[in-house]
């Protein structure tokens, strides 16, 4: 039986190498993609949709954020986190999961907090929208910005926007009378601790 050491491997002589193998299987991939590409020509490669994609409505609306008017023609499918950083290059809110999940969206509508990835814009019109930018007044910080500043709250920066519009939103629900969820779950008798 061969061992590793005396075992003699034998160059292939003819046939392909490993790099004209490779050649080949890349051409015989991007051939068949260079002529369905070809086939796109010019007009048609930019709007091809999907097969039952419906039209989009388009609405004319204004919305009120920071205090300033914006009137905006969008698809009436445009999320508010949409709406706000695509159409009116707002950029303080950041889209990161897109699910709700995260954070890094929220914003104050009345006051209140809402997750700007999950409501669609037009659902808003008329009234006040808060992000990040429009917790300032001019030069001032709004406290709670100073405080994530103070407090290096703010670890990597990319949430910490919808984190100070959270922080804010819940201070003003709570100063109004409600109740957090988990104090309601705890006064019903269930316990927090595992």
């Amino acid at each position: 039986m061969p061992t590793p050491a005396n075992l003699k491997i034998n160059p292939p002589t003819a046939g392909l190498s490993r790099r004209a193998m490779v050649q080949a299987s890349t051409a015989s991939v991007a051939a068949p993609l260079a002529g369905c590409a070809a086939g796109l020509s010019g007009s048609m490669a930019g709007s091809v949709a999907a097969p039952n994609e419906p039209n989009p409505v388009m609405m004319r609306m204004n919305l009120q954020v920071n205090g300033h008017a914006y009137p905006l023609t969008i698809d009436g499918r445009t999320s508010l986190l949409d709406a706000l950083r695509e159409h009116m290059d707002l950029k303080g809110s950041k889209k990161g999961c897109d699910h709700g999940q995260c954070g890094a969206y929220t914003v104050l509508v009345d006051g209140k907090r809402i997750n700007s990835c999950l409501t669609l814009a037009v659902m808003h019109e008329g009234q006040a929208i808060t992000m990040i930018e429009g917790l300032s007044s001019g030069e001032s910080l709004h406290p709670m910005q100073a405080a994530f500043i103070n407090h290096d709250g703010f670890q990597c920066g990319y949430c910490t926007p919808g984190l100070i519009c959270s922080s804010v939103g819940m201070l003003a629900e709570a100063q109004a009378g409600a109740q957090p969820r988990h104090a309601k779950f705890a006064r019903r008798g269930h316990s927090l601790e595992r």
